[in-house]
């Protein structure tokens, strides 16, 4: 697909609000929207809160855009995104979601449209409340521990910092890509596995096995 066919309206970062969760992996998505508002070329947006959000509206390359960070807490977070597209009529289509996924090891992303929620709580919440997949999502990989709750709501370790630090960088720069080129390119620019981490053999398909966060109260 092309720019002009994909007119994306609303990037939405998934996270829980709240200065106890700030830098935890299951905060990838403001992550990634903070780095992405302090890019210079990237322009100037308002910021205001409503439909229980921070919100962020501005222009990129001629178009209008609004950045989202749903302050809900995870599980919550369709109830916010669902607001703010009926009240701007946007369409699904016209959405991105960036969210944190633990079955990508930490530093890959996978861009993709459609599919189902992986397991991930929030991006759960988003489909129910959208009563659609058909959004576009960024999901940006944090490793995985065998204690998923504990794991998820933790800071990044000293000796992870410095991967995840370009991740967060490379992250912004995937939604930059998509918004001015489309999916498809960035697809092929960012899905694919680092040479010296890809597997000896062609791996299954993914499939999510962190049930355990859906154990989580709404608050988190």
């Amino acid at each position: 697909m092309s720019e002009t066919t994909e007119n994306f309206s609303l990037i939405v970062g998934l996270g829980n609000p709240g200065s106890e969760y700030a830098g935890t992996r299951h905060n990838a998505g403001f992550m990634v929207l903070e780095r992405l508002l302090g890019t210079p070329v990237f322009g100037r947006f308002e910021k205001t809160h409503t439909a229980d959000s921070m919100l962020f509206s501005g222009r990129f390359r001629g178009r209008s855009l609004m950045l989202q960070m749903p302050l809900t807490y995870m599980n919550e977070s369709g109830r916010a995104v669902g607001t703010l597209c009926r009240r701007f009529d946007i369409a699904p289509e016209q959405v991105l979601v960036i969210s944190d996924d633990l079955d990508l090891p930490l530093g890959q992303l996978r861009i993709r449209r459609g599919g189902s929620d992986g397991g991930h709580n929030g991006l759960k919440s988003v489909i129910a409340e959208l009563q659609s997949s058909a959004f576009a999502r960024l999901r940006v990989g944090i490793g995985r521990d065998a204690k998923v709750i504990d794991y998820v709501l933790s800071p990044f370790s000293a000796e992870e910092l410095p991967l995840w630090s370009e991740t967060v960088e490379k992250a912004a720069k995937a939604v930059s890509d998509i918004l001015k080129s489309g999916l498809a390119r960035a697809m092929n620019l960012y899905n694919a596995r680092p040479a010296k981490e890809a597997p000896a053999e062609a791996p299954a398909e993914e499939v999510r096995t962190d049930s355990a966060v859906s154990e989580l109260t709404n608050k988190n």
